[in-house]
Formats: C-alpha cells, sequence, structure tokens
C-alpha cells in the first residue's frame, strides 16, 4: 500500500522570484469553466468547441499560446522553467491540440510532452487524452497520422468552432483562410487518414478572442499571485522613482517642474501603451502630477496628460504666484487594472511643539486646511470601498462616501466650509479589465475585475480669506472585492464579503518642507533640544530604526529617527519633519516586549487633543493614541532598555511613569498595531545571505492580505452557495487536522465504485459477502449528490457517507493508446475519493503499466491512499480501516475540495458531464440454458473484432448470471474484452440486492432466471441478443435431400463394398479383382453400379425425409422465448 500524506488544499503561496507554480486544482477547473462558460451562452451562434492549436500546427498562433498559458499557468511562456533545460526541441513541447467542450476536454498531446502537462491537466473534467505510447512515438510516420486522426476526432461532432484567434491588445481581423493554411487544418483535407473535406468548408469558424479576453480580466487566485508578485511591484517602483525626484536640496526642489516630476509615471504609461497596442483617452485611466492651483477641474479632466508640463513649477504654482502648496498624482498601469492617486504637500501639516502652543502661520493654516480636507476625502474613499464591498452597489457606496466626507470635515471643525466643498466633489467608481479598459460597472463579470474609486475635490477656494483657488484634492485606490453566497439554515441566502486595497502600499500621505520659516522652524526644534535646559528634560538616547504608528487604519507608519528625553521624546522624519511628544501631552504610557527578545517591543502612548496640532494629520484619529515599535536587534532596541526603561519607570514626581502591561493588557487596537509591527520586523528579518521574502514583505504592507486570500479562494471558484456551517471550514478557520466524529445512530455508508471489470463486487464480497450493483460508468459526483439530496429528509439524516473507494484495473482504463474509456479519471476525483485500489498487476515489482496510471492518478488526486489488492483481495488491517472509515468523506480538507472542485455540489447542482464515447449497459434476460464450450469461444473472440476510434459496436464486459447446459446449478459469468479475462463460478447462497429497475423487464414475470449485461458503446440490443443465441444450442437444420452428384468417393467407395458381390448380369463374371465381360473387357465396379447407387440415394431420401418429418415434429424454443 501507497499511503501519501494530504497535501494543503488551500490556495498557492506568493511565488518566490524566479520559482514557478503549477497553482491550485481548483483554481485551474475554475479557469477551464471560465473558458467553457463562453460555449454554453444562450447565442444562436455559439460554437459547439473552442479549438487551440499550438506550434507550428497553427504558425505560432498568439491567441492559441495566450489560452493555452491561461489555462496552463504559464507553461508555455517563453522564460517558462517547467520546459528549460529539458533537451527536447520546441517542436515536440509545442506538439499539443486542446478542443474545449461544454462539459469535457480534449487533449492531444505526445508522450514526451505528456508527463509535462500531467500535473496541470489530470484534475480537468471528462478529460480525454489522445497520446500514443512510448513504443508507438517511435514510428515518425504513424505518429504524425496518428496526430491527423486524432484532430479529425476531437472535432468530429462539432459544426462551429471557436478559434482564440488574437492575443489580448494585439486584434487582429478574423481571416478563415488564414486559419485552413494551418498545417494541421490542411492536413484535414488529406485523403484516406483526414476528415473528406476542407476544414473551412466542414465547420463554420468563428473568433472567441474578445470572449476569452474578458474571461482573463476575471481575477483568481493565481492571476492575483501574479498582479501582487509582478504588476504591482513594477507599479510601486515608479512611485519610488518618483519620490526619488523629491529627495534633494530646497532650492533645486523648489525649480522642479511638473514635467520632471511626472516623468517616472509618463514613462511608464507611454511605453507600455505602445507595446500593448491599446488606445485608451479617457482621463480616469490617464498618469498625472499637477502642482498647487494649476490642478483644477479644467486641467486634471483636460484628457490628455501626454505633454509635459515645463512652465509649472513648485516655485510658482500657489496662491498669487507664491510657493504651491500641494500636487496632485496618479500612476497608471499601461497593461493593467492598477492605478491610484495621491495628494502630497510641500510645507508640514502641524507645527512642532516647543514647550508653548505657538499660532500657525498663515501659509501653513493652508497647508493645514489643504490637508484636513484630503484626510476627510482619504477616509471617505475607504468607506465608500468597504461600502461597495458589502453591498455591490455604486449608489450606496457614493452615498456612504459622502457622509463620510461630511462627518470627516466635521471632525476637522470645517463645518462652515462643507457646503462649498460638497459642492466641488465627484466620486465614481470604475471596473477595469486587464487591459486597463474600464468596463460597465454592472457588468455581471465585474464582480471579478479589479475597481478604482476615486473622490476628487475640485477647485478648493482659499476659504481662510485669500483671493483665487488653491486647486483640487485627489485620492484613489485600486481595490478588489471578494463575495461568499451562504446558505442560511432556514434557507435564504446571504453574503459574506471581503476587500482588499492593492495599492495601499504607496503611501498616503507625504510632505516636504520648502520655505524659509518651515526651514527655520525645524532647526530651532533641533537647536532647542539639544540645549541644556531642555522643556523635554535630560537627554537620554537616540537610535535611528524606530517606527510611530498612528491609530488612524488609513494611515502606514512612518520610519525614522527617535530621540528619548526624560520628559518626552522626538520623532524625526526626514519628510513630515520633527514630531515632539511632550509628557505634558500624555495621559499614559505603556511598555509592551512579550517577554521576549523576538517580540517588537511597543511604546503605547495615550495623548491629549491638545497634541493634535503638533501631530501630522495622517497621525489624528478617532481615538488618541499612537505607538512607537522598536525591533528586536536594532541598536534603539537595546539602548532602550539601558538608558531610558529604568528612567521613566521611576519618574514618581512628573506623576507619569512608564507601565509595563502583558499581552492580555492590551486593547483590541493595540493588539491590531503591535500585530502589524509584528509582521513588519517579521518580513524585514532574514538570515545572513539570504534574501528578503517579498511575499512577507508584502503580506506586511497589506496586513488584511491574507484573511482576503483564504476568502477569495473560495469566491473566485463560483456564484454557487456554501451551508452557513460549512464556511470555516472553508476559509480554514476550524481545525482541518481533525476530522469530524459521526453521530452514533447513523447508519455509514461506505462507497465502493469503479469501472466494470474492476473486482469492485470481489472486494465488497471480501469485506461484507454481499455482491453490489454491477459497476457502471455512473460519475461518482452523481451518487454523492443524489445521496446528498435525497427528498425524504429524514432518511437522510439518518446515513452518512465514510469513505469513497475506487477500484482501478489497469488493463481496463484505456480503450486504445492513452485515450481513458469514460470516466476512468473522474472516479478518482480528489474532494470524493479517499482510497484507490488497484486490484491487477500488483504481484510484480513496479509494473510499468501500474506506475504509469498511478502517476496519472497521483496527478488527479493527490491526497488519495494507494492500496495494492490483486483480484481485489486485501492483505492488511490498515487498507481495511481506510476502506471502512466513518469520518474520511467528511474531513475537513475534503469538504473544502468538494465546494473547490464541485459548486453546487451539496444541492446537487453540480453538472458531471456526459459520458464520452457513449457506453451503452443492455441487459437482456433469458430463462433457456447456454452450451459452455460455445459461450466461452464466443467471449473470446471477442478481443480480436474490437475496433478503433469511435469503437462503435465494440463490447468490453459481459457479466450475469446464466445456466449452462451440463448443470442445473446458476452460475456467475465475468468477462474482461481488454484483459481476455472470463470468470465462471456458481452463485453461492445468500440475499441479493434487489433487480434494477432501470435495466429489467416490464413483463419479466420470474420465468426469465437467467441474465447478462452488455456493456460496450453503440451497442443495439438486437445485435447483442443475436450474438448471444449462438451460445446456445443451436436449432437443428432441415437436411436435403440427396442426389446422384452429391455422393462423395467414400460413399460410392462403401456402396462398392456392400453390393461387389451381388449377381452378376449374363456375359460377366468376377475374377476376384475386377468385373469381366463376354468381351474381355474389365471394370473395377459392378456392371449395376447405376442402380446400386440410385438405390442407395433412394434409401438415403426416404431416411432424410423421416428425419425432416420428426423434426417438423419437435418444439423449438428461441433462447429469449419465455417458458410456458
Amino acid at each position: 500500500m501507497d499511503v501519501y500524506p494530504p497535501r494543503g488544499l488551500g490556495m498557492p503561496r506568493l511565488r518566490p522570484p524566479g520559482g514557478s507554480s503549477r497553482g491550485s486544482p481548483f483554481i485551474s477547473c475554475g479557469r477551464l469553466r471560465w473558458v467553457q462558460s463562453i460555449l454554453t451562452q444562450s447565442s444562436k451562434s455559439q460554437p459547439d468547441g473552442i479549438l487551440c492549436i499550438l506550434g507550428i500546427d497553427s504558425r505560432y498562433n498568439e491567441g492559441c499560446r495566450e489560452l493555452a498559458n491561461y489555462l496552463l499557468f504559464g507553461l508555455y511562456n517563453q522564460n517558462s522553467s517547467d520546459f528549460e533545460k529539458t533537451g527536447f526541441s520546441e517542436e515536440v513541447l509545442d506538439d499539443i491540440i486542446i478542443l474545449i467542450k461544454s462539459d469535457s476536454v480534449h487533449l492531444y498531446c505526445n508522450p514526451v510532452n505528456y508527463r509535462y502537462l500531467l500535473p496541470y491537466v489530470a484534475h480537468w473534467r471528462n478529460l480525454h487524452f489522445h497520446c500514443m505510447t512510448e513504443n508507438e512515438y517511435e514510428d515518425e510516420e504513424a505518429a504524425e497520422e496518428f496526430k491527423i486522426a486524432s484532430f479529425v476526432d476531437m472535432v468530429r461532432d462539432c459544426s462551429r468552432i471557436g478559434i482564440p484567434y488574437s492575443s489580448q491588445g494585439h486584434l487582429q481581423i478574423f481571416d478563415m483562410f488564414v486559419v485552413e493554411k494551418w498545417p494541421i487544418v490542411q492536413a484535414f483535407a488529406l485523403e484516406g487518414i483526414g476528415g473528406d473535406g476542407f476544414f473551412t468548408m466542414k465547420y463554420e469558424l468563428q473568433d472567441v478572442s474578445l470572449n476569452l479576453w474578458n474571461v482573463y480580466s476575471k481575477m483568481d487566485p493565481m492571476s492575483l499571485d501574479n498582479l501582487l508578485s509582478e504588476d504591482l511591484v513594477t507599479f510601486e517602483h515608479q512611485w519610488t522613482s518618483f519620490f526619488a525626484n523629491f529627495d534633494t536640496e530646497i532650492p533645486f526642489l523648489l525649480e522642479l517642474s511638473e514635467s520632471q516630476a511626472g516623468e517616472p509615471f509618463r514613462s511608464y504609461f507611454s511605453h507600455g501603451m505602445i507595446s500593448s497596442h491599446i488606445t485608451e483617452n479617457s482621463p480616469n485611466r490617464q498618469p498625472f502630477v499637477l502642482f498647487g492651483n494649476h490642478s483644477t477641474r479644467e486641467n486634471l479632466n483636460a484628457g490628455n496628460f501626454n505633454f509635459p508640463s515645463e512652465g509649472h513649477l513648485v516655485r510658482s504654482t500657489g496662491p498669487g504666484g507664491s510657493f504651491a502648496k500641494h500636487m496632485v498624482a496618479q500612476c497608471v498601469s499601461p497593461k493593467g487594472p492598477l492605478a491610484c492617486s495621491r495628494t502630497y504637500f510641500f510645507g508640514a501639516t502641524h507645527i512642532p511643539y516647543l514647550g508653548d502652543d505657538n499660532k500657525l502661520p498663515k501659509k501653513t493654516e493652508q497647508i493645514r486646511l489643504l490637508s484636513q480636507v484630503y484626510a476627510a476625502v482619504v477616509e471617505a474613499v475607504l468607506a465608500g470601498i468597504a461600502c461597495y464591498a458589502k453591498t455591490s452597489s455604486l449608489t450606496k457606496a457614493k452615498e456612504v462616501a459622502e457622509q463620510t466626507l461630511g462627518s470627516g470635515l466635521d471632525s476637522y471643525e470645517l463645518m462652515q466650509f462643507k457646503a462649498a466643498l460638497r459642492s466641488k466633489m465627484a466620486f465614481h467608481i470604475h471596473a477595469v479589465n486587464n487591459q486597463g479598459r474600464i468596463v460597465p460597472l454592472d457588468s455581471e463579470d465585474s464582480l471579478y475585475f479589479v475597481k478604482t474609486a476615486c473622490m476628487t475635490v475640485y477647485d478648493i477656494p482659499d476659504l481662510l480669506g485669500g483671493k483665487g483657488c488653491l486647486g483640487s484634492v485627489v485620492f484613489s485606490e485600486s481595490f478588489l472585492t471578494s463575495q461568499i453566497l451562504v446558505k442560511e439554515k432556514d434557507g435564504t441566502v446571504t453574503t459574506e464579503t471581503s476587500s482588499i486595497v492593492l495599492t495601499a502600499a504607496i503611501p498616503r500621505f507625504c510632505s516636504w518642507l520648502v520655505e524659509d520659516n518651515e526651514v527655520k522652524l525645524s532647526e530651532k526644534t533641533q537647536q532647542a533640544v539639544r540645549e541644556d535646559e531642555c522643556f523635554l528634560g535630560n537627554f537620554l538616547t537616540e537610535g535611528d530604526g524606530a517606527y510611530l504608528y498612528p491609530s488612524n487604519p488609513q494611515s502606514w507608519p512612518e520610519e525614522g529617527k527617535v530621540h528619548f528625553f526624560s520628559s518626552g521624546l522626538l520623532f524625526f522624519h526626514r519628510h513630515h519633519g520633527s514630531i515632539i511628544i511632550s509628557k505634558n501631552h500624555m495621559n499614559s504610557i505603556s511598555f509592551y516586549d512579550g517577554d521576549s527578545t523576538s517580540v517588537v517591543a511597543a511604546l503605547l502612548i495615550d495623548f491629549r487633543s491638545s497634541l493634535l496640532p503638533h501631530l501630522p494629520i495622517h497621525f489624528h484619529g478617532s481615538s488618541n493614541f499612537l505607538m512607537i515599535a522598536l525591533f528586536p536587534r536594532s541598536k534603539i532596541y537595546q539602548t532602550f532598555y539601558s538608558e531610558v526603561f529604568s528612567p521613566w519607570q521611576q519618574q514618581a514626581k512628573s506623576g507619569l511613569s512608564l507601565k509595563v502591561v502583558q499581552e492580555d493588557g492590551l486593547s483590541v487596537e493595540q493588539r491590531r498595531l503591535h500585530c502589524k509591527a509584528q509582521k513588519l520586523f517579521s518580513a524585514l528579518s532574514h538570515p545572513a545571505g539570504e534574501k528578503r521574502s517579498p511575499p512577507k514583505l508584502l503580506s506586511a504592507k497589506l496586513p488584511e492580505l491574507d484573511w482576503f486570500l483564504q476568502h477569495f479562494a473560495v469566491s473566485s471558484i463560483s456564484r454557487e452557495p456554501v451551508m452557513r456551517t460549512h464556511l470555516p471550514v472553508l476559509l480554514q478557520q476550524a481545525d482541518t487536522s481533525s476530522s469530524p466524529r459521526m453521530e452514533n445512530d447513523k447508519v455509514i455508508i461506505s462507497i465502493v465504485t469503479g469501472l466494470p471489470g474492476c473486482h469492485a463486487s470481489e472486494l465488497c464480497a471480501f469485506l461484507v459477502t454481499l455482491h453490489k450493483e454491477y459497476g457502471s460508468y455512473t460519475d461518482v459526483i452523481d451518487v454523492v449528490q443524489a445521496l446528498q439530496t435525497h427528498p425524504d429528509s429524514n432518511v437522510k439524516s439518518s446515513f452518512a457517507i465514510g469513505a469513497i473507494t475506487v477500484c482501478v484495473e489497469p488493463l481496463s482504463c484505456y480503450m486504445e493508446h492513452r485515450f481513458l474509456f469514460p470516466k476512468c479519471l473522474d472516479q478518482c476525483s480528489q474532494g470524493l475519493v479517499s482510497n484507490v485500489v488497484f486490484t491487477s498487476h500488483t504481484t510484480e515489482q513496479r509494473h510499468p503499466l501500474l506506475v504509469q496510471l498511478q502517476s496519472l492518478i497521483r496527478a488527479a488526486n493527490p491526497t488519495a491512499a494507494f492500496i495494492l489488492a490483486e483480484n481485489g483481495i486485501i492483505t492488511r488491517n490498515e487498507d481495511i480501516e481506510l476502506i471502512l472509515s466513518e469520518n474520511s468523506f467528511s474531513s475537513p480538507q475534503m469538504l473544502r475540495a468538494r465546494y473547490l472542485k464541485y459548486p453546487g455540489w451539496y444541492e446537487g447542482k453540480f453538472d458531471s458531464g456526459s459520458v464520452f464515447p457513449l457506453m451503452v449497459q443492455i441487459c437482456v434476460w433469458f430463462g433457456r440454458p447456454l452450451e459452455k464450450t460455445r459461450f466461452v469461444a464466443k467471449c473470446k473472440a471477442i478481443q480480436s473484432s474490437i475496433k478503433p476510434s469511435p469503437f462503435s459496436g465494440n463490447i468490453y464486459h459481459i457479466l450475469g448470471k446464466v445456466k449452462f447446459s451440463d448443470s442445473e446449478r446458476t452460475m456467475e459469468v465475468c468477462h474482461n474484452t481488454l484483459a481476455n479475462s472470463l470468470s465462471i463460478v456458481p452463485v453461492l447462497e445468500g440475499p441479493t440486492p434487489p433487480p434494477d429497475s432501470r435495466s429489467t423487464p416490464q413483463d419479466n414475470s420470474g420465468q426469465q432466471e437467467c441474465y447478462l449485461v452488455f456493456i460496450g458503446c453503440s451497442l443495439k440490443e438486437e445485435s447483442v441478443k443475436d450474438w448471444l443465441r449462438q451460445s446456445a444450442k443451436q436449432k437443428p437444420q432441415r437436411k436435403a435431400l440427396k442426389t446422384r452428384g452429391m455422393l462423395t468417393q467414400q460413399e460410392i467407395r462403401t456402396i462398392h463394398v456392400k453390393r461387389h458381390l451381388d449377381p452378376l448380369p449374363a456375359g460377366y463374371f468376377y475374377n476376384g479383382t475386377q468385373f469381366v465381360n463376354f468381351f474381355g473387357d474389365k471394370t473395377d465396379f459392378h456392371p449395376l453400379m447405376d442402380q446400386f447407387m440410385n438405390d442407395y440415394v433412394e434409401e438415403a431420401n426416404r431416411e432424410i425425409e423421416k428425419y425432416n418429418r420428426e423434426l417438423e415434429q419437435q418444439e423449438y424454443h428461441d433462447l429469449f422465448e419465455q417458458k410456458p
């Protein structure tokens, strides 16, 4: 037995740089269903199949390659590591034809690329491999003919075929005559092995490129993985380059133009648009950088930002030609859905505390006004995103955003400006596809698209008494939502939602000091804290690498240098300047380090409202709370313990001392902030010589990402509801390592299944001495759904499925080459089947056929246990326990896999697809005995009559109960054609299952006690009956009357011997050897021989006539005639 440890069923984690991922089988099946949905749309012209041909056979068509890469997770990308260093030519590896039908897939490949494709496709439903064996493939001419014949077979049942003609961004006019010139399509017209005519004349072709592009734009965990690990990294790099333009000396920063500042965004966008061949004129999807009062509605909606503005400088775009107070910036991904906009400030949004509350200068008040409006806009956009994620309603999201904006303005005491500002506000949410194009938000598919939410407050007047316009404030984020439909206990359907802001790591707040008075104020602050009699008390220590966390969830921590004093601290940031927090502004200060040197040390500061004017705007929040995080192993972490910890703990006279708290003493908000800090520390920490982990760093930047990925892994599969009780398992909130206990009063059903001839009945007989119904091509998911949706609720609640075991007979798996019998692989499906029992070729060490099938089934079901049981006989107790397990089927891993692979299964809505090729089961009943010798000979002769594709008339299995003429006992017979094995054993006395009403004749009155089930391809009942009649006692034929001419030489000699001594006529004598007449003539025969032969014929005919008369009087019954 080979029991493989279960693998995790969650979505794949973010891939390491340069690594490859085969993706999840659930994502793969989901992608296939999305493509197949094109074939099920209600349209008169919808195609019957989508044809994807790779390599030279399609003249390297890019649309086909794109579809293959979508389904195979980039396997055929030029940089695919799976094909690197294989040693095989591109022509061999690209030798693939895929025909996707509404409920099945046909895949032509060769034995070389088969093993590379297998992990990507083995879990597809109703998959049909058209592939030769290794030995067959060695004949090049035969291999080429096989490919053509396979292509013809694949499309045989189609009338309209879809072609993925163009790749994304490279739309070409569809030309079916170009398709006709593809080599494999040309070969279709070859006589003998082709399809009898030109492909484009026999089939109606249509371009499905646009339909597929829409499918590609739907986010799933794998495409989100790529977006986060590749596109988002490139996108964030543009912002890094953008910030680098401002990290310069003040005189140079003042001379910076919009053109220079926006160069990274403009180059990124324009170069990408050129290579993608897509033109998009919407101003919402173009980059911009606008300074100060140049950021008006007119300029923002100009519709074209490709022309750089050299004349607008930081120095001159403020009110009255003064310094700009702010800028608005937007970066847009040219080939993807990402975009975000920000408003940043030229000047501090706070004034450092210097021992007294200074009055803010007018310039700072203008910046403060803009920053407060912007902070309210940020909060409004994020509230709108949260509302949209829950309701999918733009109207409701807009209402919430407007209400939040108003509340935000109220909180900043800007009530008198609300009316003026709200009239200039605009809010929108756009859905965006993979090409960066805006698509209708109300379309059914938009649920799976990345969206951008944006709020703009245009043309803000100088509300503080000045004249003119300060410019506009803009904020937008790209986000993705996840929505799971949940069926409650009362039958109602509700939604569970989640969302992730993809661009949240782009700094939402930033400022640069540009004016002399601000610079002087910063210098004054630095000097003040260095004085001997500093208002912060005695200097204790300082160090870099401290992180200041605001309580505002919309803001991110700032890294800077912290200076500790006996009565407070100074936090210096290169953009925001000095932030001074005196103990005079603190209500309390606590310390948490988890009593561990691997836990981030946190200073938790509860401050008074009087500190707010001295904090940057994004450090304001609903609760006056800050956290300073000190990372283990940093210098400031060590010096804090040695220089600050004791003095702050012992400051009794100030009335404010450091209080150490344990984890249970942290509030929910404090625990949330500390968790974020711990994640960031873990992401930034890595052993010497190792690179920093991008997934960890991304998870630290987006703390909600891990939860969203769990949620999205479920929601992206389908829109079928899940049961409320199962939701924690699907979201992996429940313990998936243990299986639930079964209720004692429930009947446990152990299902043993398999294709006909797989020895499943022998295994059942071995386990319970009760034979089950004969095998069939019923999909195991249909059996599960039938049990799950039992109409009688009382019956349904009285049983539970314990485990499903499938039996596999290696010789009964392939119809020809590597073309599997229908449902062979589906019988072994992950999430349903716990055990796979191999019932032959188990005694030989690693038999090639057995090994090959194990690899195939392992790819389809990585969690199943493999059991070896020759002829269904199990030899290990452990194997019996696996088969008779009471909770294997209901384990959390299996339950999650079922939901992800078979959407709707719990309510019986999953369509298992049709059986192909069509396999027929014909049950014939009869009451007469068979001739054993004739029956055995007929069975053994079937194998030599098996026909290749399309397999019509082939008999693959015969099984049933019969009587033979040489015995009165009823015998159970089972014949497997491909194995050429025939079993004839007496029927054991005991209980028998009820007859199958589907195949039992309605007029059976108990006289027809024998039956045989014939299983094969396109069988007809009359043909089967004619075949079986030849195994019964044959009806004697009437004998024909003899004539002289019909006598044989042997009969003539017999007549001679019998009559040669009869009396001779006159003139003859017999010399003992010959007959001599009067003239001396000699003959070998009696002279009356003619008479003798006539007499013989007359006598024989009298016997024949008597025989025929007796035969006519005898009563003969046909095999299928009922007994009287």
